[in-house]
């Protein structure tokens, strides 16, 4: 257990980016119900996370973390979790084919409500209102009704997010993630991408294999690892009030977790010295997540991780890096080097999504899906000549149809972008996008497979 640490220690520590609420007694009584209501995970998930994570810092495993840049109340749908759900079985599906490895599958999902902001507050025509921290603070739209920090949003936050984690557990276990099931994963609008032929040519293959272990004897009926999938959830631990009221004490071990999610991650903002979020982590025993941006120095990441991983224990780190494509292979390898020199085990994962965000000429903020590929293909170079593993990638898509990226072999335009343009936040790659970016991926994996394999030989 970490030393001199309590749930609310935070609060003696510099935090950025979170809502002033003006009734601190209606926070209070939100926080007392939270305490109450029962964890949305177990520290036995978390910790079985962890010892995947542990596999893939070792080089025997790939991440793929996936979904909403912002979770919203508005677009809550069955459907709408199904759909992302299914992308990312799709995207592991053709990793572990291609790159012969297990892939650990975690959602942005069941809690990825809050965002940082720049400002406070946001002014326009001359009216000043708290800025959108996300539907789990205030509303977007601009009126002084729906910008009120309203703590009683907690609530709904975790009902939401209790309930997607009990679609998400039926989903992953109760039949719908069996690999006989692999050609029924692709949704109907994917299949004018070329990807999609491809996905159902690696469908056809594992159904020969399911054939083939058949006619041998083995009944992949009672083989688990094809019945149903693990499938863990996180997001960004930025409200601190909501996460401290999900912390809760283990009764086999005595630690401490944060039962809100299974992995939870300090975003490129909050992680300064003397940083509340940083304290926070600290403590609790779930997996975490460091964003990494050109502005972290070497020295600076030797120190967070000496004070969030002090026993160097494997899984428990995983550092998500955020460049931007043009700045990868300059700014990352020193800190690979420095990570590697001092012998943390750490995974090293790819954020190529909030370094590359653009405005195009109709207005709209997006992604191009060149840059996003370029971004990749530049983390898994860096690794290729540090000699260290290229472990995931952490990406905010979605399972519907949307055009908020440009690009990709559909190739969405910068003048379609407003035809299904349904973000609360930043752009998503859609299902097509996703898949496209898979087999892209899965191509690196091999790659990096051959020359670790070569270097063996």
């Amino acid at each position: 257990m970490a030393r001199n640490w309590t749930p609310d220690s935070w609060k003696s520590h510099e935090a950025r980016h979170l809502p002033a609420y003006d009734d601190g007694q209606a926070l209070e009584s939100v926080e007392a119900t939270l305490r109450s209501y029962p964890p949305l995970v177990f520290a036995g998930e978390a910790r079985a996370l962890k010892a995947e994570l542990a596999e893939v810092a070792r080089g025997q495993g790939f991440l793929i973390q996936g979904g909403d840049c912002a979770e919203s109340f508005a677009e809550f749908h069955p459907n709408n979790i199904r759909d992302t759900f299914r992308v990312l079985l799709q995207m592991a599906v053709v990793l572990t084919f291609a790159g012969k490895l297990p892939v650990v599958k975690v959602g942005r999902m069941a809690g990825q409500f809050a965002k940082p902001r720049s400002a406070p507050t946001e002014t326009k025509d001359g009216l000043t209102l708290p800025s959108y921290f996300g539907d789990n603070v205030n509303g977007i739209e601009f009126t002084p009704e729906s910008r009120r920090n309203d703590p009683q949003r907690m609530v709904r936050a975790y009902s939401q997010a209790a309930a997607t984690l009990n679609l998400l557990r039926a989903f992953a276990g109760g039949g719908y993630a069996n690999l006989r099931q692999v050609h029924q994963w692709t949704l109907d609008f994917m299949g004018r991408s070329p990807w999609a032929e491809k996905f159902a040519e690696t469908a056809d293959r594992i159904g020969e294999a399911l054939d083939f272990m058949e006619a041998c004897g083995v009944d992949p009926a009672t083989v688990p690892q094809l019945q149903g999938t693990s499938f863990y959830t996180s997001h960004e631990a930025l409200l601190l009030p909501y996460e401290q009221a999900m912390t809760r004490q283990d009764s086999l071990t005595g630690e401490w977790y944060d039962t809100s999610a299974h992995m939870v991650w300090v975003g490129d903002r909050t992680r300064f010295e003397g940083s509340a979020h940083v304290e926070f982590a600290r403590g609790i025993g779930n997996p975490l997540g460091l964003k990494c941006g050109p502005s972290l120095e070497p020295d600076v990441l030797l120190g967070l991780l000496d004070t969030l991983n002090p026993a160097r224990e494997p899984g428990r780190i995983t550092l998500i890096s955020r460049f931007g494509h043009e700045k990868v292979e300059s700014g990352l390898p020193r800190l690979v080097r420095a990570v590697a020199r001092e012998g943390h085990p750490v995974v090293w994962s790819c954020d190529p999504m909030h370094g590359n965000v653009i405005k195009s000429e109709s207005g709209f903020k997006t992604r191009p899906f060149d840059r996003i590929l370029s971004e990749v293909r530049g983390f898994f170079a860096v690794h290729r000549a540090e000699g260290t593993h290229a472990g995931g990638i952490h990406i905010e898509m979605t399972g519907q149809d949307v055009t908020e990226c440009t690009g990709g072999a559909i190739a969405i335009t910068d003048e379609a972008l407003g035809d299904r343009y349904h973000t609360h936040c930043d752009p998503r790659l859609n299902a097509a996008q996703s898949l496209e970016l898979a087999f892209l991926l899965a191509d690196m994996i091999r790659m990096e497979t051959t020359d670790r394999q070569a270097d063996a030989a």
